[in-house]
């Protein structure tokens, strides 16, 4: 694999497998169906909230956000499991809550970004044609 993966450096190593990490590789890319509904149940169920089906809206729902992150560490690391991730404490857990949300928020963005010369303003412009003569000389 050529491309390059994200590195998230822990301030606050985790032991995983017997090993203790300080760094972490992720992609927001990699996250697909399965991992996207696995992290929504997992944060579900962090919050006690099993079978309930009220939730904030995705952009400003930060137990997503988190388990987002998560599932982008997960899913260029398949040897790392839910529990090991959510050992993460302190400033880690913000930064991999700043990888869901980025995730969330992202897709929006890209959509109107394209492979065209033209500006992305979203200022209307007018319809109104000035004339040519329009300059006064004073």
């Amino acid at each position: 694999m050529a491309e390059k993966k994200n590195t998230l450096t822990l301030a606050n190593p985790v032991k995983i497998n017997g090993e203790t990490v300080t760094e972490m590789t992720y992609d927001i890319n990699e996250i697909d169906g399965i991992l996207f509904a696995t992290a929504e149940a997992k944060k579900k169920s962090a919050q006690g909230m099993k079978n309930m089906s009220v939730s904030a809206a995705a952009e400003f729902d930060f137990g997503l956000h988190l388990y987002l992150g998560y599932a982008a560490i997960i899913a260029v690391n398949p040897s790392y499991d839910w529990a090991d991730l959510e050992r993460m404490k302190g400033r880690d857990v913000v930064d991999v809550m700043g990888i869901g949300r980025n995730f969330m928020l992202k897709s929006e963005k890209d959509s109107t970004e394209s492979d065209s010369d033209e500006p992305t303003e979203t200022t209307p412009e007018s319809t109104t044609q000035a004339p040519a003569t329009s300059k006064r000389k004073g």
